[in-house]
């Protein structure tokens, strides 16, 4: 299910709701604190399909509740909807302890009302906390009625791993706005949905600004896109999902530090693999910057930046008879001529000073963000080159022969 936002009212929200339900949505959530009765036609809304209205702050109109499937209230505040429809809800202000949690559920509800448990996920360690409060809530309410989610911008996976028993999936559109932090996009659920992949370990992709990658949409499901803050505790977040992942890509900016944290004798990493009680790390870019260089065909060239990326470029340059100049930010001081390699994320602002004198500059970074990048490439005076998807391809196959090793 996907939330209303609230700048959506009207004829607007219609339509929201059926671009939602044509990506494969399956019910719309009207909220309280998002909108007020006026701003919706809860007639229209509830014609493009079932309706959650969730009560926060303000009453919930009557209208929404007589047009809804389901009437979301805090078990702490009011239980108030008809019995078939009612959802018991609560939003907790703090972490809890299994135990804390399901004090909160010691009281007598409707049998058939289901029951959503919310918690923030302050860190990464409290994953195995919420998976065992979900199977003590399905223990005492049935399999066909309990969610647990964390909130946060740490609970993407913790998400993803409850979601296999969860009874609803509360899910973003994409975009600049979501309902809660932590959603998974509603593309990569219905992706991971539709292939019904059968008690199979989760693949993940680990990356700042990630809506973009293309990972899920060809390595196998479920995958899951997990965007983190570039100052988050990944290494954390990584041993504690070890149990539930099989492996990761990883993306900028964590190549340097997972190469750190599993000890990896490699500069940097994009590659983890699970063994046992432990991950395995590879860096597959090198296959990508095997597929750049051959594709660009020059015996030297300049290099943007010094990351993870470039790391992969230098230890295949030699095996492929390529001189590599690299040019950190406080490097470049004049026009660059010839030829070179743009390594610096999309996110990552280039200096005022980097100029190109006709220079050809491969782009490594592909779909919106490599077309940024040629567009700054044009604007500095270069030629781009977007070689993006062939760095892309070329990694990403090694990685699937590796996942295939988990144990």
């Amino acid at each position: 299910m996907v939330t209303l936002p609230p700048t959506l009212q009207g004829a607007d929200a219609v339509l929201f709701a059926q671009g939602a339900r044509r990506r494969g949505a399956e019910v719309l959530e009207l909220r309280t604190d998002l909108h007020g009765p006026e701003a919706v036609d809860i007639q229209a809304l509830g014609r493009e399909g079932p309706l959650l209205v969730s009560e926060r702050g303000r009453p919930l109109p009557t209208a929404w509740v007589d047009a809804a499937r389901y009437v979301d209230r805090d078990l702490t505040v009011s239980l108030d909807a008809p019995a078939e429809k009612l959802l018991a809800s609560h939003h907790a202000d703090r972490s809890l302890s299994t135990d804390e949690a399901l004090r909160l559920w010691d009281r007598p509800l409707p049998p058939q009302a289901l029951v959503k448990h919310v918690e923030p996920l302050d860190s990464p360690g409290h994953v195995a906390v919420l998976l065992e409060t979900q199977t003590r809530l399905i223990e005492r309410f049935g399999a066909d009625r309990v969610t647990v989610l964390g909130m946060g911008s740490l609970a993407l996976p913790a998400r993803a791993v409850l979601s296999s028993r969860n009874v609803l999936e509360y899910v973003a559109m994409g975009g600049t706005w979501s309902a809660a932090p932590g959603q998974r996009l509603l593309d990569d659920a219905v992706r991971e949905f539709r292939a019904q992949p059968r008690g199979q370990a989760r693949l993940g992709i680990l990356g700042t600004s990630i809506a973009h990658s293309r990972s899920p949409r060809i390595h196998r499901q479920p995958f899951d896109r997990i965007d983190l803050p570039e100052q988050g505790p990944v290494e954390a977040l990584v041993d504690s999902l070890l149990p539930h992942y099989a492996g990761f890509a990883v993306t900028s900016p964590f190549k340097l530090r997972l190469a750190r944290h599993t000890r990896s004798p490699l500069e940097a990493i994009n590659t983890l693999v699970r063994r046992g009680n432990h991950w395995e790390s590879f860096n597959t870019d090198v296959e990508g910057a095997r597929a750049v260089l051959r594709r660009m065909g020059s015996q030297e060239a300049f290099v943007l930046g010094d990351g993870g990326s470039t790391a992969a470029l230098r230890a295949i340059s030699a095996d492929e008879g390529c001189s590599l100049r690299v040019l950190k930010r406080s490097d470049i001081a004049g026009p660059l001529a010839g030829m070179g390699i743009w390594t610096w994320p999309d996110r990552v602002p280039p200096p005022e000073s980097l100029h190109f004198d006709r220079a050809r500059v491969a782009v490594i970074a592909y779909g919106a963000p490599g077309r940024r990048i040629a567009t700054e490439i044009l604007r500095r005076g270069g030629t781009p080159i977007l070689l993006g998807a062939a760095w892309f391809v070329a990694q990403a196959r090694r990685q699937r022969e590796l996942w295939e090793t988990a144990t």
